[in-house]
């Protein structure tokens, strides 16, 4: 190691004296012409170098503004998304409160608004409604909706009450085909569809698409009141009566709010429910 310093100052002292020498002589280049072929190269390297880290320190940081502008973007996305969907959700609710005001409004008989809270949807279909004893709701209380008939109340607890559901397999309602005056009786299916049955053979007439309201009879129900439409006839042949298949015109499974008939009346009241089916 001694010897190897020891050879490198003589080294580096001679290559002083030697660009010394031929400076002062004015002999060949001078030594800042020596020094700048020499440093000239490194210079270049080191600027490029320099350059380039330059130019990926300032990549790096617009990636990274970049990366914050897009959560920031994204985050903004989201809330402008919520907002909207809250915006419809009101709008839709503003829509359908306004259609069971105007429907109770129209009735000629006391109505009380409801809001429907929960939903059981096993062998029993039912509706669960934020008004009981408190409001005055008895059992058997009908439940409506701008469209038409949902069902009857089949419990009434302090605060709430259990609406059973046309569909219900236990639900029977006195029924009519409005064109033909075919009078039968709507029932549930245990998969949760609804028949107009008990039709005598000269019903025979009704066709698919007709609407069968209630008849009234009973004193449960008004008269007049939208069930559903017939989708399809059931001829059983020889039989002293047949069926026919509904869809009703309540959406049981989007329904949001009802109208419960406290009060009692003899009108028909298919003039206050819409037309266009």
């Amino acid at each position: 190691m001694r010897v190897r310093r020891v050879v490198l100052l003589v080294s580096v002292l001679g290559v002083c004296l030697l660009l010394l020498t031929l400076q002062t002589r004015g002999e060949g280049a001078s030594a800042g012409q020596v020094v700048a072929f020499v440093t000239t190269p490194l210079q270049t390297v080191l600027t490029k170098i320099n350059r380039s880290a330059l130019g990926l320190w300032a990549t790096y940081l617009d990636w990274k503004n970049v990366r914050a502008e897009n959560r920031r973007l994204r985050a903004e996305l989201e809330r402008l998304r919520v907002d909207s969907l809250r915006v419809q959700e009101t709008e839709d609710e503003n829509g359908r409160l306004r259609r069971l005001l105007v429907l109770r409004d129209r009735l000629p008989l006391a109505t009380i608004p409801g809001e429907v809270i929960a939903r059981e949807w096993g062998w029993a279909r039912s509706l669960t409604v934020n008004r009981g004893r408190g409001d005055h709701v008895l059992r058997m209380t009908p439940a409506i909706a701008p469209e038409g008939l949902v069902g009857r109340v089949v419990e009434v607890r302090s605060g709430t009450s259990i609406v059973q559901l046309l569909n219900d397999p236990a639900s029977t309602v006195g029924a009519t085909v409005q064109r033909t005056r075919t009078n039968g009786i709507v029932e549930g299916e245990p998969r949760g569809t609804t028949r107009f049955k008990y039709m005598a053979r000269d019903g025979a007439a009704i066709q698919v698409g007709d609407l069968v309201v209630s008849s009234g009879l009973g004193g449960v129900f008004p008269k007049g009141i939208p069930i559903g439409l017939v989708g399809a006839v059931i001829d059983r042949g020889s039989a002293l009566f047949h069926y026919a298949t509904l869809t009703p015109v309540v959406d049981f499974g989007r329904l949001e709010e009802v109208l419960l008939l406290t009060g009692q009346t003899t009108q028909d009241l298919a003039a206050h429910f819409p037309t266009d089916r």
